[in-house]
Order: structure tokens, then C-alpha cells, then sequence
């Protein structure tokens, strides 16, 4: 019963990440071409859409890193990220229009929101078994939304999606800031919401915001010749698209769950 729980999960998870690379082609792509468009500033021509100037590379990447975004497909806090990695690296060493292995974009960004989904997918399975609560229909928008807040929402207050170009902070140093994020705010969650007991539920309360009054890494310079209003309608694009993907896994693992049942 609980391999066919675990099969359920991964099917749900590619379905969502199929569904979230359409909504991030529709709302996030966009966004990252115009700003690579900025990248370079007075020592390049803007970038024709698309592709991405050699000066750009490090600020593509940093759209990956942390929160919302992620760092490489092989690092571990991009196999959590929420928006593909795909835009990453654009402009090394590929040939025009590859992106991973020789992929086009949308390729590349397929396949990481295919393998981020059965992850998410197979991560919140596991959790709703061992926490003894089960995913249905009836709950699984809010496990979907459990689980943005504690994976995107919550970060992303500290670190919120950045666009190519923007400054950022020592990598290793967002990331964990970010991971630790995730945990605190993940345990923080299942003790507020899961647990009736009141010491419970105030210690979670104290472990969601112990993070953010820590403080998030920050860069020490914010100039950025990407504009400001562009980078907060990025970061609302990418938090909503995170949010529909969330969504979609817990109603699709909700379903997939009772049809299980129904069948043992």
C-alpha cells in the first residue's frame, strides 16, 4: 500500500510540474528575457531575446540560487527550487539556444520542474505518512499551501525571486540561510497547525520567525541596472506560480490518495 502512496505522489509530481513549466512560460520567462535585456549595462548591447551577453552569466544564475530560485540542477538547494533552472546558464560554454546537455530552454526547464515535482511530490507523501494525516481532496489545497509557505513564501521574505542582474549576497552563505529557512519553517507548521497542544503551537510560532529575525544574507551594494518595478513584478510572478504549483500537487495527491483507497 505504501509503494502504490509513493507511485501516487510521483505521478502527481510530474503532472504539477508539467502544469508549472506552462504557467512559468505564460508569466516568469517573460520577465527574465526583458531582464536580461539590462544585463551589462554601458559595457554591452542589450541581449536579443533569448540568450543571454557573457556578462550576464553570474546574474542569470543568481535568479536560481535561493528562495524561489535555486542554484545548479546538481546542488541541493536546486533540486528544491521552484523556478527552473534552466535560465541559469545561459551564454557558456553551449551551443545557441542550449542550456543543460544541450537542451533548448524549455527543455531544460521541463525536465527540472519534472524531477521538482516528484520530489515535492514523493517529500509531502512521505511527511503526510509518517505525521499520521492524511492528503484528500478536501485538504490538499491546504498541504499544497503548507508547503509554499514553508518551501517559497517564507524565504522569499528574507530572499524573495531575484531577476538576472540583481545584486545579491555570498551564495553559500543564501543558501543557508535558505535551507535553514525551509527546515524551521516546515517543523514550524506542522507544530502550529497539526498539534493541539499550546506549548506546540507556540513553539512554532518562535521557530517560523526565528529566521527572520536572524536576517536574511544581504548584498552590500544594490545598485542594479535592472529596474525596480520589473524585479517586484518578477517576484509576485514567481511566487504565484509556486503557489499554483503547490496547489495543483495537493489536489492531485489528495485525488489520487482517495482513489487508492477506494481501490484497497
Amino acid at each position: 500500500m505504501i509503494v502504490r502512496y509513493l507511485l501516487a505522489a510521483l505521478v502527481a509530481g510530474l503532472f504539477s510540474g508539467v502544469l508549472m513549466t506552462a504557467a512559468q512560460e505564460a508569466r516568469v520567462v517573460p520577465l527574465i528575457l526583458h531582464a536580461e535585456e539590462f544585463e551589462g549595462g554601458d559595457e554591452a548591447a542589450p541581449a536579443a531575446e533569448g540568450t543571454t551577453p557573457g556578462t550576464g552569466t553570474e546574474g542569470a544564475a543568481q535568479t536560481q540560487d535561493h528562495s524561489s530560485l535555486g542554484a545548479v540542477i546538481l546542488d541541493i538547494a536546486s533540486a528544491l527550487s521552484p523556478v527552473s533552472v534552466a535560465y541559469a546558464h545561459e551564454g557558456e560554454d553551449h551551443e545557441e539556444g542550449g542550456i543543460m546537455f544541450g537542451m533548448s530552454r524549455f527543455s531544460g526547464t521541463l525536465l527540472a520542474n519534472l524531477v521538482t515535482g516528484a520530489g515535492f511530490g514523493l517529500l509531502l507523501a512521505g511527511f503526510s505518512l509518517v505525521s499520521g494525516h492524511p492528503i484528500t481532496v478536501a485538504n490538499g489545497a491546504l498541504w499544497g499551501a503548507a508547503g509554499w509557505l514553508a518551501v517559497h513564501m517564507l524565504p522569499a521574505i528574507g530572499l524573495p525571486p531575484e531577476l538576472p542582474g540583481f545584486p545579491a549576497a555570498d551564495l553559500g552563505d543564501r543558501q543557508v540561510w535558505w535551507i535553514a529557512t525551509v527546515i524551521l519553517s516546515a517543523a514550524g507548521l506542522y507544530l502550529l497547525f497539526l498539534k493541539q497542544n499550546i506549548v506546540a503551537k507556540v513553539i512554532g510560532i518562535v521557530l517560523i520567525a526565528a529566521p527572520q529575525v536572524y536576517g536574511a544574507p544581504q548584498p552590500g551594494d544594490i545598485s542594479s541596472n535592472v529596474p525596480a518595478v520589473l524585479g517586484a513584478e518578477f517576484a509576485v510572478a514567481a511566487l504565484a506560480t509556486t503557489l499554483f504549483f503547490w496547489i495543483v500537487l495537493g489536489l492531485s495527491l489528495g485525488f489520487a490518495n482517495e482513489k487508492i483507497a477506494k481501490a484497497a
